[in-house]
């Protein structure tokens, strides 16, 4: 009845759009032709659309996104051709327009209906679910409770804490939970605080050698870097190789959105997956799973125009307001941000729904939407609340799902890691990292070099490359690493607050005493700046040893310190954090973290960002697990990933005894109602 008036509507709207003959028609005859103009578009939608989809599937997901619509006009165009004795007249561009805006039409009313009916909306979902598993021919699923894995990127403790306890609460389904079904517990990062090291640890159970988010390999030459495809690949392998184990989610597991795994059978939207050629449509299943109704796609697309306007209008008023740490907020980033916080978001959200309808015994799914805003805006901005409130309605979407779903679900939240305030490095002191190696080992820095700067958003730029299918940058030459120079000049990346400096002329491991001969007073220069934390490095004599302000110095293998501990500012388990780091066999020759104000937990990153994690000091070392009442707490605090991992890994175990097998599904499902 909707289409049909919305029909009716556009046809009196739209100078070169009529469903009437030219002599005119009875408003009865009228409305016959638009019921049947609207009756034969949503058949259409209904039977063309998914095999228009299946068709398309070389075809890059954001593309889809945007080709939707000229799709949607073509079907009206045919619809048009079943009206009475040809009335239905419409160019081909309105014909794009028309079909936007009955499926923008036809996507509100059903909203409207769901929400006005929740037991008709349940109904709905659980009978979808039901063909699906008649149709698999699969054995009813066990009754034992499943669990639902929802990773919030970047949201620290504290940041969680106070949005669930501030009045009102920024994020209010999440505040009901706190002190009644779920308990809030904290947990500490591993030294290198982010994404890469802390979710291969969690799925896989080691994050062994991966100091940081990005990091030069001397035997290889080449930059290894989290979120790009063939790297976690390569970090997922080696986990797999160091525990013998495939992964979190091995037994009927699901992972949505993630660098890694999990060793699911089912995987969409997976980094480590996206870089097999025989995977790679599988991995962005997702992403056609979701496009396939036509009524998500307009939905998203006009949030994804939403969201680039409240980028562009938050930018602004930040301005105008002179917030500080401010940083370039122009070029693409609106687009990144809309795709991280809409598109991403979305398509994960109608994931993890279909999984609970399918009975999935674990999903594992990564919303990233808080971390790429809180970089950019600050990880206390009004901006970065903002996004909280909008996951909030993710977070009660999904668990209303759970109602309807074949099994009980139990619903964790936890983060990776935290984000930190502060100004850059840049910002605070006016040279970037690499400019002060380079001037300390007296090397002149080129014009090209000097436009180089570490770019923030690198996470959801990465997740937009793989949904464009653009090819990976090269590794072995990349941008960010200047490492086609000759060997005897130091490569210098930074990830976040935490940098290295590696010389690819030393092989091994480079030592103090050789570091010294080559590039004298380096070392010093570093450690003695004043917003710089620490530097780790191996000497031959002393081994692994931290330099601090004013000569201060800590001596990991015997505890020696002399002066300041130059670690003290950075917490308890800073020094256990960097001997374990200390261990790996691709640790940088100097790793230097940055300096952090205790009172304030403000570091300076490397990088273009207004809020950071990569390194210890501050919040972003300090990540959360909100988990339900029922599910043990851990007796003792939990450090590091590998921690956190064990403790999944033990209330997943405690229900496999009691469940029988479920067989692996050959299909991801996503339901027929997608995320607001």
């Amino acid at each position: 009845m909707v289409a049909t008036a919305t029909l009716a509507l556009l046809a009196w709207l739209l100078p070169d759009f009529r469903i009437e003959s030219p002599s005119g028609d009875s408003p009865t005859q009228i409305a016959v032709t638009a019921a049947v103009g609207a009756g034969a578009f949503g058949v259409l939608s209904a039977l063309v659309w998914p095999l228009l989809v299946r068709a398309l599937l070389l075809v890059p997901a954001l593309v889809l996104g945007a080709l939707v619509f000229f799709l949607n006009g073509s079907l009206l165009l045919v619809a048009l051709r079943f009206t009475p004795d040809g009335r239905g007249e419409v160019t081909p561009a309105t014909a794009v327009v028309i079909a936007a805006v009955m499926s923008a039409a036809s996507s509100a009313t059903s909203t409207a209906l769901a929400v006005r009916d929740d037991a008709a909306y349940g109904r709905r979902l659980a009978r979808l679910a039901g063909r699906r598993r008649r149709r698999a021919g699969e054995p009813p699923l066990p009754t034992t409770p499943g669990t639902v894995f929802l990773q919030l990127d970047g949201v620290g403790h504290d940041v969680m804490r106070d949005a669930l306890t501030s009045s009102p609460p920024a994020m209010p389904t999440l505040a009901g939970w706190l002190g009644s079904t779920h308990r809030l517990t904290p947990w500490r990062t591993d030294w290198s605080s982010q994404t890469g090291a802390s979710q291969l640890a969690i799925l896989h159970g080691s994050n062994h050698d991966v100091p940081a988010f990005r990091w030069f390999e001397k035997e290889t030459g080449q930059v290894m870097v989290c979120n790009r495809p063939s790297s976690a690949a390569e970090l997922e392998r080696r986990a797999v190789a160091r525990t013998g184990c495939p992964g979190l989610l091995a037994a009927d597991g699901a992972s949505r959105g993630n660098l890694f795994s999990g060793g699911a059978e089912q995987s969409a939207l997976v980094m480590s997956v996206a870089a097999r050629r025989d995977k790679f449509s599988r991995s962005r299943s997702g992403y056609f799973a979701y496009f396939s109704d036509p009524a998500n796609a307009v939905r998203t697309a006009w949030s994804f125009v939403a969201e680039v306007g409240r980028e562009i209008m938050e930018s602004t008023a930040a301005r105008l307001r002179r917030d500080r740490p401010r940083i370039k907020r122009g070029g693409l980033y609106p687009l990144l941000r809309a795709f991280a916080t809409v598109v991403e978001r979305d398509v994960a959200v109608a994931a993890v729904v279909g999984d609970m309808l399918a009975g999935r015994t674990a999903v594992y799914a990564d919303l990233v939407a808080y971390d790429e805003v809180a970089h950019h805006s600050g990880p206390d901005s009004r901006d970065a609340r903002k996004v909280l409130s909008r996951l909030d309605r993710s977070v009660r979407l999904i668990a209303d799902a759970a109602r309807y779903a074949p099994r009980p679900y139990r619903i964790v939240l936890l983060s990776d890691h935290g984000q930190s305030p502060g100004e850059t490095f840049e910002g605070a002191y006016g040279i970037t990292l690499r400019e002060l190696v380079r001037t300390a080992c007296g090397l002149a820095e080129t014009a090209r070099q000097a436009r180089r700067r570490a770019a923030g958003g690198a996470e959801a730029r990465a997740a937009a490359r793989t949904a464009l299918r653009r090819p990976e940058r090269g590794r072995r030459a990349p941008e960010e690493a200047e490492c086609g120079g000759p060997p005897e000049q130091p490569v210098v990346l930074a990830s976040g607050n935490l940098g290295l400096v590696t010389f690819p002329g030393i092989e091994g491991r480079a030592t103090l005493e050789e570091i010294e001969q080559r590039s004298p007073g380096l070392v010093d220069v570093l450690a003695r700046h004043p917003g710089i934390g620490f530097v780790l490095v191996r000497s031959a004599e002393r081994g692994p040893l931290v330099l601090g302000p004013e000569g201060s110095e800590h001596e990991l293998a015997t505890g020696r310190i002399k002066g300041d501990d130059p670690l003290a500012p950075f917490g308890e388990g800073a020094a256990a954090a960097v001997l374990r780091a200390d261990g790996y066999a691709h640790t940088a020759d100097l790793m230097v973290n940055s300096a952090c104000d205790p009172a304030t937990g403000a570091v300076h990153a490397f990088e273009e960002q207004a809020g950071s994690h990569g390194g210890l000091g501050g919040p972003q070392s300090r990540p959360f697990v909100l988990h339900p009442v029922e599910l043990p707490a851990p007796d003792v605090p939990l450090v590091g990933a590998e921690a956190v991992h064990q403790v999944l890994h033990g209330w997943l175990a405690a229900e496999r005894p009691r469940q029988a097998a479920v067989p692996a599904r050959a299909t991801d499902t996503v339901p027929a109602a997608a995320p607001q």
